[in-house]
């Protein structure tokens, strides 16, 4: 009884992970937030979503995502471009939101795969999926909405074909991703060895 309790609650080295987590969110954001392709900053969220995801666990990935989400909401200058609130009216919030997902569904693939080596290419490339899917319906939409009508399908993917250098890096860093994450996986999750945790009261 106690070790499940235990697993429904947040300690407080988990809450220092997901804290971990939501600076280096925030530093991927910002580190260049002033080189950008168009009005749109290049930035590493992608990224670091899909490690927390993996490294943390769907649970605590996806609240260390949300607590960013929500930490700049309330105004606090972590988002691309030292933005807050504003990024709310932004067409790109869709993205802020895809982080929890990411996170959620590249800790789910790698729990139910018991981390096989194959399973973290699933869960980087799972995530940056959702990452385009999510973001660019919510960015279409938006721009749908500004314009009070449908964008036409020419608009559709010459929109789309503008995001074709943030698609091939973020393809590049999911690789990256995935190539580096069993080995830090491995280091900082001890059950990823193959060591069954402890399950003492």
């Amino acid at each position: 009884m106690t070790t499940q309790k235990s697993r429904t609650r947040l300690t407080a080295r988990d809450i220092t992970k997901a804290a971990m987590f939501i600076a280096l969110m925030a530093a991927g954001a910002n580190a260049t937030a002033f080189i950008t392709i168009g009005t749109v900053p290049m930035t590493f969220q992608a990224f670091v979503a899909i490690l927390a995801g993996i490294l943390l666990g769907s649970r605590l990935g996806a609240f260390s995502m949300t607590g960013y989400a929500v930490l700049g909401l309330i105004g606090a200058p972590v988002f691309a471009q030292f933005t807050g609130t504003a990024v709310v009216v932004s067409p790109t919030f869709g993205f802020v939101l895809s982080y929890i997902l990411m996170a959620f569904v590249s800790g789910l693939i790698i729990e139910k795969s018991s981390r096989k080596p194959g399973a973290y290419m699933t869960a980087s490339f799972t995530a940056i999926a959702i990452c385009y899917v999510f973001g660019y319906t919510y960015f279409y939409f938006f721009f749908s909405l500004s314009a009070g009508s449908t964008l036409s399908a020419a608009s559709y993917f010459a929109i789309l074909a503008t995001w074709l250098p943030f698609i091939i890096k973020d393809l590049i860093m999911s690789a990256v991703a995935a190539a580096i994450a069993p080995r830090i996986d491995r280091a900082v999750n001890p059950r990823s060895r193959g060591r069954r945790p402890s399950t003492a009261a």
